[in-house]
C-alpha cells in the first residue's frame, strides 16, 4: 500500500509513551521497490544536516544532476538545512558539502513525488 507524504514531513513521531527519531535512511534508486535497484546510498541525519554514506552505484555509473536534485529535495522534505556526500572523482576523493536552499522553476522539472510505501 502506498501513501502520500506531507509536503514537510516529521523526523519524530510519537507513539505512546515513545518517540521515534529518524535517524538513518537507505535511499535505492530503482523504479519500483522491491525491483533490483541501480544506486544505493546509506543517509545518516543529525540535527540539520544529512550526510550520504556509501554512495555506490551499478557499473560505474555517474551520480547524475537528476540524482542530486533527488537528495536536495528529500533534504528539503525533512527540513534539513544541508548534506554532504562523497565520492571518487578521477581517482581523487573528494567531499562535496551542500546547503539546502529554494531552487528556482527551472532546476525543478524533475520534480519527484515523496511517497511511503508499506
Amino acid at each position: 500500500m502506498v501513501h502520500k507524504m506531507s509536503q514537510e514531513s516529521a523526523r519524530y513521531i510519537q507513539v505512546g509513551e515513545w518517540v521515534f527519531e529518524v535517524k538513518t535512511v537507505r535511499a535505492l534508486r530503482v523504479d519500483e521497490y522491491g525491483k533490483p535497484y541501480s544506486a544505493i546510498a546509506n543517509c545518516n541525519l543529525n540535527g540539520d544536516t544529512m550526510y550520504v554514506d556509501g554512495l555506490l552505484t551499478k557499473d560505474e555509473q555517474e551520480f547524475s544532476k537528476e540524482d542530486f536534485l533527488t537528495f536536495h529535495k528529500f533534504c528539503k522534505k525533512m527540513g534539513l538545512e544541508g548534506f554532504s556526500y562523497h565520492r571518487y572523482h578521477n581517482g581523487e576523493s573528494v567531499t562535496k558539502d551542500v546547503k539546502v536552499e529554494t531552487l528556482d522553476n527551472k532546476t525543478t522539472n524533475t520534480d519527484v513525488p515523496m511517497r511511503l510505501v508499506t
